[in-house]
């Protein structure tokens, strides 16, 4: 068990693919805490059957990552993870040694993202997420973020924003404190199911709007589709 460390995740009708990120995460860490919006389905049972501390919070996945991070005042560190995302075999040691490295409670981490898709599109668009973290120091949420509490604090948390939210707090962050770890963080691909093309289209235009300061619910309305 890593010490200290607790993970954070939200949940909106996540019944499908909640225990399979829950059993990947075994019990390594001090503490789970799933936060969810408001599902309907057996996303609070499930979450529960597999030991997590269950918590509400007003839908929007900045509101929940928010209220997680409060839940776990105990944490020296958080794992802000989705529940549709899994991590690969030996992302304790991955976590534990970047804990363990010097001034590591000032420097947050992501994880190498990958789709659970054998296409070679995903395959594409996997090195162009890579890409993006590389050059543009731009990590999103299905990637994870772990962070010292101490560091969270200082650049103020998650704010309060219906999406959007990952894209926010790693621009506070600044590149010269993010930093990629080598384990996958294997997500779902069923909102490529339309095609890798048209839904990476949109959440460039969504970025892009963002960017130039469209509302947040604007931007949730065009990513929702």
């Amino acid at each position: 068990m890593i010490d200290g460390l607790v993970v954070v995740m939200p949940t909106l009708d996540a019944a499908s693919g909640l225990g399979t990120t829950l059993l990947a995460l075994g019990d390594q860490a001090t503490r789970t805490v799933v936060v969810d919006g408001g599902s309907r389905d057996a996303t609070g049972e499930i979450a529960m059957a597999h030991g997590a501390a269950l918590i509400s919070a007003p839908r929007g996945r900045g509101p929940q990552l928010a209220a997680g991070a409060r839940a776990a005042a105990e944490a020296r560190w958080l794992l802000f993870l989705h529940a549709d995302t899994r991590l690969d075999p030996g992302w304790q040691a991955s976590v534990a040694a970047h804990i363990s490295a010097p001034d590591a409670e000032n420097r947050a981490a992501y994880f190498t993202l990958a789709f659970d898709d054998p296409r070679p599109m995903a395959r594409l668009w996997e090195w162009l997420a890579a890409w993006r973290c590389r050059v543009l120091a731009l990590s999103y949420g299905d990637q994870g973020l772990l962070i010292s509490r101490v560091l969270y604090d200082r650049i103020g948390g998650f704010a309060p924003l219906p999406l959007m939210e990952d894209v926010d707090l790693v621009r506070r962050l600044g590149r010269k404190r993010l930093q990629a770890l080598s384990i996958r963080a294997v997500t779902s691909a069923a909102r490529y199911r339309r095609g890798y093309l048209r839904r990476g289209l949109r959440n460039l235009l969504c970025l892009g709007l963002w960017y130039l300061g469209a509302k947040p619910a604007t931007v949730q309305r065009l990513y929702a589709g």
